[in-house]
């Protein structure tokens, strides 16, 4: 019998039905066949898209097993509640594209302990309802961002936009702005950071390497710093993995709350819960139309208190 932990710690919890247990719907047999799992926290477990019957994705908590079946429970570092998208998310829509202002703490695209409250499965969901058909939306995923990171994203929605919309990015014609919020000061007004990052299989982490690694590209610009605090304004050249976060990290100026890369979780008496990278503006021409196209998103709540606790900036600037 496996044992969950009451705080469903996060890994792979691996199961093989046996003939006793062969017949009952996947929530009763999770609940019988492991300790610490109830079976309220199996449905939202199955709910998730945590839950995984011979290799597949399981969504049915009806689902009945069968002796000799391989279940496998995926379980990730977040909450059992899902987030959602609605409207107010939504900065424009037309046949072509949708672009939106993500949240912070929303994954991008589903993963094997989730799908459910991804922007993907919620933009798909969204889509499926705005035009009231049932058929698998076409998304194109031209863009990611961090589960952390919060900001504009855009997204191809029709066939005829997706190898457009791939190519303005793999060409580096689409403009990437982001706000940061780093500890220390940069020395320079302006400045830029070029290297080839690759990523340290011991702790999953992004780091620059003499060779063998993808090349980074990052501009900033200082926007405003007080007492140990930075505002800077953040340009990709590349759109590398964790690029700004590695860049920032190495140069001794790490993201507050990015503890991964050494960013501090506490500024001030002030608990940052995530690190402070915000995609504050989006510009490319339309892949139809050809029209420029720019966003600009709003600072979340948790970002703009820290913005203005190093002074200078007021509402209006926000």
């Amino acid at each position: 019998m496996r044992t969950f932990d009451n705080d469903l710690q996060p890994g792979v919890y691996r199961f093989t039905v046996t003939g006793d247990l062969a017949g009952l719907r996947i929530d009763q047999y999770l609940a019988a066949a492991s300790e610490g799992l109830s079976r309220s926290r199996a449905r939202r477990l199955v709910n998730l898209g945590g839950v995984h019957l011979q290799g597949r994705r399981i969504r049915r908590c009806s689902q009945q097993v069968a002796a000799g079946e391989r279940l496998e429970v995926f379980v990730d570092s977040r909450c059992l509640e899902s987030m959602s998208l609605g409207e107010e998310h939504v900065l424009y829509r037309d046949q072509d594209l949708i672009v939106l202002d993500k949240p912070a703490g929303m994954a991008t695209q589903p993963t094997p302990a989730r799908y459910q409250g991804t922007v993907y499965a919620e933009l798909a969901a969204m889509l499926g309802a705005a035009t009231g058909q049932k058929q698998r939306s076409s998304i194109g995923m031209v863009q990611r961002l961090d589960q952390d990171t919060s900001g504009v994203m855009v997204f191809s929605i029709h066939p005829r936009a997706h190898k457009k919309m791939t190519a303005a990015f793999k060409n580096h014609a689409v403009r990437k702005v982001y706000w940061a919020i780093v500890a220390g000061c940069p020395d320079r007004v302006c400045g830029r950071f070029s290297s080839q990052l690759a990523r340290r299989r011991s702790t999953n982490l992004m780091v620059s390497v003499e060779r063998g690694g993808k090349q980074a590209e990052t501009r900033y610009r200082l926007l405003r710093a007080r007492e140990g605090i930075s505002l800077v304004e953040v340009e990709l050249v590349t759109g590398r993995s964790h690029q700004i976060r590695a860049h920032f990290s190495e140069a001794g100026w790490p993201l507050l709350g990015d503890t991964a890369y050494g960013g501090p979780a506490e500024i001030k008496g002030h608990h940052v819960a995530r690190q402070m990278l915000h995609a504050r503006h989006l510009g490319f021409n339309h892949p139809v139309t050809g029209e420029p196209m720019n966003f600009t998103a709003a600072l979340p709540d948790d970002f703009a208190s820290l913005v203005r606790l190093i002074d200078g900036l007021n509402d209006a600037t926000l």
